[in-house]
């Protein structure tokens, strides 16, 4: 669970920081402001266009949770199959809180760290290449990014986010209709990424801040779940306005008639406590980690 949490993780709060040309096209019916136009007070409610440039680094600090006892059953057991209870593998009934440090430095760099049972696990993203070092694994030496893992990291937002500077990222966005989203007016804005994919991203009708975003598919039970990321309790962090909880839900699907569960897992809460704008970051933070004699054990 914790090796899955931490990619997510990684993914979840580079998208908190957070496209050629955007296609304002025509105002779906109901709405009078175009992609462009609403991407542009976004970006101004989070802080403006120039302040953002200005950001060259970002520390978080917090803690996020890794799942408790609340699963309606677990990955791979069948609805309508359920174990013996003393069969299964015992959780706390409360989700693990772990405290975290992530980096972020232009271009496209990452440093994590997630500490578990005195143990620090460490995940690094140079721009170009990724180490993770994960002794809660009992892997006490330092592995390169999985195929996957690579995949996944070279796509991930850059530290402002997507919508920030989006037609030199290569980005094209089109403004896919409103919606309701926890009781709230949204722009449905759909991202156009220069590699080709695609995501959602919701903006509030009122505040003009990111509500929800749609995140990587969650494969459980062989099927792959919907995620979304929801932004909550804002706060102005020099000038920038910065969410300090992300909650992501995975969502039940139905495929080929296949009984899924329909709470495949607990939404997953993530919380900052401190946001630091430009610190200094030297650059071996983000360079191969080295395992110190004493943790090889």
């Amino acid at each position: 669970m914790l090796q899955k949490s931490l990619g997510l993780f990684a993914l979840c709060l580079t998208l908190i920081l957070a496209n050629s040309l955007a296609s304002a096209g025509d105002t779906p019916t109901g709405t009078s402001l175009s992609a462009a136009a609403i991407v542009e007070k976004n970006v101004a409610a989070r802080g403006g266009l120039q302040a953002w440039r200005a950001v060259q680094t970002i520390t978080m600090t917090g803690t996020m949770g890794v799942g408790g006892n609340q699963r309606a059953t677990l990955p791979g057991q069948p609805q309508g199959k359920v174990p013996a209870l003393n069969t299964l593998p015992q959780r706390p009934v409360a989700e693990v809180q772990l405290p975290f440090v992530m980096k972020l430095k232009r271009p496209r760099k990452m440093r994590m760290e997630i500490v578990f049972k005195g143990d620090t696990a460490v995940q690094v993203y140079d721009g170009t290449n990724g180490w993770k070092l994960r002794p809660f694994l009992n892997r006490r030496e330092v592995e390169p990014y999985s195929q996957d893992e690579m995949k996944k990291a070279a796509t991930q937002a850059d530290l402002d986010g997507f919508l920030v500077d989006y037609a030199s990222k290569g980005t094209r966005i089109e403004l896919a209709g409103m919606e309701k989203v926890e009781d709230r007016d949204t722009y449905n804005l759909l991202l156009t990424l220069k590699n080709g994919n695609t995501l959602h991203v919701w903006i509030d009708a009122q505040t003009f801040l990111e509500t929800k975003v749609e995140g990587q598919p969650r494969v459980l039970d062989g099927l792959a779940h919907p995620v979304e990321v929801y932004y909550r309790d804002y706060r102005p962090v020099s000038g920038l306005q910065i969410p300090y909880v992300l909650e992501t839900k995975v969502l039940p699907v139905t495929h080929s008639g296949a009984k899924v569960m329909q709470t495949p897992v607990p939404v997953e809460r993530i919380s900052i406590d401190k946001v630091e704008v430009n610190p200094k970051l030297d650059e071996t933070l983000f360079s191969k980690p080295e395992v110190l004699q004493s943790d090889a054990r």
